[in-house]
């Protein structure tokens, strides 16, 4: 266990161990849930000193080659969102007021964090805690985006990060780019997600009267959020046509925020370096970073998923939600903020990183003598 884990803390082998009977209604073991794993999820999940496992899990990851279950529902929704968005974009450039313009923009920001801080780094994750009002506005936040109630997206997002590109990953990307990124809205779930998902511990998302409310009211609460008040505002405060506001402050602004959310969980997926393990397909991805608030460093994140920023450097230009925590941390309604020493980040660059990490290179104290004098360096300055 780390230096920085938590004394006392429920591990998900704890967890799942104690989901015995929910195991046995899947067809399996609590054990087996355990040993199919291929990642961490809270600090107390690691094996090794350095935050990780000790089992060799690159066989395991992999899909089942089956045919998937389309389901026609979510296909015609999401053509026609995009179909719509697209029409939204040419509106936005060609007739959309400018404060329509500005309100998607600030919709897209606070949805956006709705996800990062609050669905994601808050409840999926528990990197850091929140007083109540601060879980108020990410509970609001969170259902503008429209992204399912937090409850669910922390759920399968624990599932994902526990059986990472696996059959029981919802978003497996070694289905490709397309799967990961969106297909894998458009079929049924894979029966290994449902079960393996039975076994994951969501006793402390049950905890929050927040977080709960949000759940049982959440088909009333999110059309009036993410559909009705987007579009009647700007109708009413400055007079903008029901087509622009609904196809640009709304469509547009909502598609928009899901594709950069996909993106984590493809593009993150497949493009970038591997400083930390480059036994997983998780990579770090600056494009990605700068439109998810500071996801895309996301092989430090499957790494060290319980840091609440993410990433290793604190850089707000890169990382806007760890601003926005840090912020919320000054006036005392977030605390409890989770990070990782520097020691155990060294050890895990040195024991499974891919070499492409700034700071570990060439000239460190640590660098044998006999490989810097045996390296190979061309096109020398002159001296």
């Amino acid at each position: 266990m780390p230096p920085n884990a938590q004394a006392g803390a429920q591990s998900i082998t704890d967890s799942l161990l104690a989901a015995a009977s929910a195991a046995a209604d899947s067809g399996q073991s609590p054990t087996k849930l355990q040993e199919d794993s291929t990642g961490v999820l809270f600090e107390c999940d690691v094996e090794t000193t350095d935050g990780g496992l000790v089992k060799d899990i690159t066989v395991m990851k992999k899909a089942e080659k089956r045919r998937l279950k389309l389901v026609w529902r979510n296909i015609i929704a999401f053509g026609y969102l995009h179909l719509a968005a697209l029409y939204g974009a040419y509106l936005m450039v060609t007739s959309a007021k400018w404060p329509t313009v500005i309100l998607a923009y600030l919709l897209y920001v606070v949805s956006g964090l709705g996800i990062t801080a609050g669905a994601h780094r808050l409840w999926a994750h528990r990197s850091y805690k929140a007083k109540w009002p601060l879980r108020v506005i990410l509970v609001i936040f969170n259902t503008i985006a429209f992204q399912d109630a937090a409850y669910h997206w922390a759920r399968d997002h624990r599932v994902h990060h526990k059986y990472s590109e696996t059959d029981a990953d919802p978003h497996n990307a070694t289905r490709g780019f397309f799967f990961s990124h969106v297909g894998w809205l458009l079929c049924k779930k894979h029966p290994e997600v449902k079960a393996k998902g039975k076994g994951v511990d969501l006793s402390d998302l049950r905890a929050d009267p927040i977080l709960m409310f949000q759940k049982k009211y959440y088909m009333l609460l999110m059309p009036i959020a993410c559909f009705i008040i987007p579009t009647v505002v700007p109708m009413y405060f400055w007079g903008e046509s029901f087509m622009n506001a609904w196809f640009v402050a709304t469509m547009f602004r909502w598609c928009f925020i899901l594709n950069v959310t996909w993106l984590v969980n493809s593009a993150a997926h497949k493009f970038g370096g591997r400083p930390y393990d480059k036994f997983i397909n998780p990579s770090e991805n600056i494009s990605v970073a700068i439109l998810a608030f500071g996801e895309g460093w996301h092989n430090y994140h499957h790494v060290f998923p319980w840091d609440y920023k993410t990433a290793e450097f604190g850089k707000y230009s890169l990382n806007f939600t760890t601003a926005f925590i840090d912020f919320f941390a000054k006036i005392g309604w977030a605390y409890d903020l989770k990070t990782v020493s520097t020691d155990i980040i060294k050890k895990r660059v040195k024991r499974t990183g891919d070499g492409t990490h700034a700071t570990w290179g060439w000239g460190d104290v640590d660098q044998p003598k006999e490989e810097i004098e045996d390296a190979v360096i061309t096109h020398k300055k002159s001296e």
